[in-house]
């Protein structure tokens, strides 16, 4: 007898995450189905990467419960690991080993050996174009390149769940633009795509979106939604709204700072 997959790959209630007396996250809460590319914003202290680092199952909460594709992050913190991929903007690949190599290793971290394995490598190579370059040393690939060859490393297993932390950093518009095809094709396959970014273009392309300033959860919603919402032409004019209303609710103690 089979189960029946969570409705939700993600769910957060009052997640909360203290460092003495430093509030990283407070009462976070999200719901994010099954297939949806779902984009977390905010700028640089607001809590994003504690929130991530949390929900991979890295960073036990203070308070609070969540489950990632129906595993929950305290009691099963490596069984957590095993249903999502993760992709950082430094990429994490290793740049003395070819793109074959690369999916090699990747595929056998996850238990993919022997001829499972092999198949698994040969997939990726042809599903994102990367065969013609598979015995190309990684380091000598461009930006666009290496953002393809880090995307198929953290699904070599597949995910139900990927977390992209700024995946477009640094790469020109056409490599983001391929790149966004590649993430569009993952969803609609059913992968939940978890994504980080400073692009207000792409965050318009997210099914929805969530607003974190200084720990606090202030704004959640489709782009069409929020803008119409707040009454503001641009997703980057309700960003900045945004974090002006909860800069006045929550201000900063100078003497602290």
């Amino acid at each position: 007898m089979t189960s029946t997959p969570p409705a939700l790959a993600v769910q957060a209630i009052a997640l909360r995450r203290t460092f003495g007396a430093v509030v990283a996250v407070d009462g976070l809460d999200l719901a994010i189905g099954r297939g949806e590319i779902f984009g977390l914003l905010g700028p640089n202290g607001s809590g994003k990467t504690t929130a991530i680092r949390m929900l991979t199952g890295l960073l036990a909460p203070t308070s609070g419960t969540a489950t990632i594709a129906g595993v929950d992050i305290v009691a099963q913190p490596e069984r957590v690991r095993r249903v999502i991929g993760y992709m950082s903007q430094r990429f994490g690949l290793y740049g003395d080993l070819t793109v074959q190599e690369n999916l090699r290793f990747y595929s056998g971290m996850y238990g993919l050996v022997g001829r499972e394995g092999r198949q698994r490598v040969e997939e990726l190579l042809a599903d994102l174009r990367l065969g013609a370059r598979r015995d190309q040393l990684t380091a000598t690939l461009s930006g666009g390149w290496k953002q393809r060859l880090a995307l198929a490393c953290a699904t070599v297993h597949k995910p139900e769940l990927v977390f992209l932390d700024e995946p477009t950093a640094g790469v020109d518009p056409s490599s983001r633009r391929h790149f966004w095809d590649l993430i569009r094709e993952r969803a609609a396959q059913g992968m939940t795509v978890l994504l980080t970014t400073h692009y207000m273009d792409e965050a318009e392309q997210c099914h929805r979106l969530a607003f974190l300033s200084r720990g606090h959860l202030i704004g959640v919603g489709t782009p069409r939604e929020i803008t119409t919402r707040f009454q503001l032409p641009t997703i980057e004019d309700v960003f900045i709204e945004l974090q002006r209303r909860d800069e006045a609710e929550h201000p900063r103690d100078e003497a602290a700072a």
